[in-house]
């Protein structure tokens, strides 16, 4: 009975969490959403899930606590390679004409996708014209983006992907080691704007050059995801560039006509004209 009972506790927090947030977890594999969500109730210190539910409904900075144990937090730096490689063979090339860049990493996470541009930018003379917005819905993954801190055992893999992608120096040149971590330079922290952001219920900020939010529509239903992508759209200037992740895609937005496919393989749209 404990069982049935936690497993209807369960779908009605999800429920709420959908009806709520428009996040859709409902399809998930069951086994896997009730391992996290064990752990969150645990760590965060309620009794149950119905008690969940209820600071869920009524606590909006619940969200931003719960999501990190449903969502994968950790990425790579220059992870999927030939994206970033993309962008500096041919999206850069673009960019060069303008005077001034604003690039936007929406759901930046621990940051590795952030230092991922940083260095990609530095390493093509346009980081000193850039201001870099790096926005997340949780204020530790923010933290430990501004931190710059990763395991060492991490670097290998970081890299291989960094001269995949196109990388013009060593990565080794953006960091120092100390017990067991890499400790990534804070001059590239120099241009970044780290800030509190919310693709559910926050606006757009300012004018964008680039947006890449990779790995996160896919946490969305599709009234999220449509308004997510209205919110790039608003962001983005003609020309503009927009990044997905592999798995995601515009095909069904209601907003997909606002943006061509600039390589399509990557996943990397352009602002039609408004």
């Amino acid at each position: 009975m404990p069982d049935i009972i936690e497993d209807i506790e369960i779908r009605l927090l999800l429920e709420a969490l959908h009806q709520r947030y428009h996040y859709d977890f409902r399809s998930y594999a069951r086994a896997s959403v009730k391992r996290r969500l064990r752990q969150a109730r645990e760590q965060l210190g309620f009794e149950n899930f119905s008690s969940m539910q209820e600071s869920l409904l009524h606590d909006a900075s619940m969200l931003s606590r719960l999501l990190p144990y449903l969502t994968i937090q950790v990425s790579e730096m220059f992870r999927d390679p030939s994206y970033f490689r993309a962008i500096r063979e041919k999206v850069v090339p673009l960019l060069r004409t303008y005077p001034s860049l604003k690039l936007w990493i929406a759901g930046c996470g621990a940051g590795e996708e952030l230092y991922s541009f940083v260095i990609l930018f530095r390493e093509e003379g346009l980081e000193d014209r850039t201001l870099f917005y790096a926005t997340d819905i949780s204020s530790e993954a923010l933290d430990r983006a501004a931190s710059g801190i990763y395991s060492l055992d991490r670097i290998k893999s970081f890299t291989e992907n960094h001269r995949m992608s196109g990388g013009k120096s060593s990565l080794s040149d953006f960091y120092s080691t100390a017990y067991g971590n890499a400790i990534f330079d804070k001059s590239l922290r120099k241009r970044v704007v780290f800030s509190d952001h919310s693709l559910v219920t926050d606006a757009v900020f300012g004018e964008m050059n680039l947006i890449s939010c990779r790995n996160v529509l896919i946490y969305f239903d599709r009234e999220l995801q449509d308004r997510a992508i209205g919110l790039f759209r608003d962001a983005l200037p003609r020309h503009g560039f927009l990044g997905l992740g592999a798995k995601e895609s515009l095909r069904f937005s209601r907003h997909a006509e606002a943006f061509s496919e600039f390589v399509r393989e990557e996943k990397i749209y352009q602002r039609r004209e408004p």
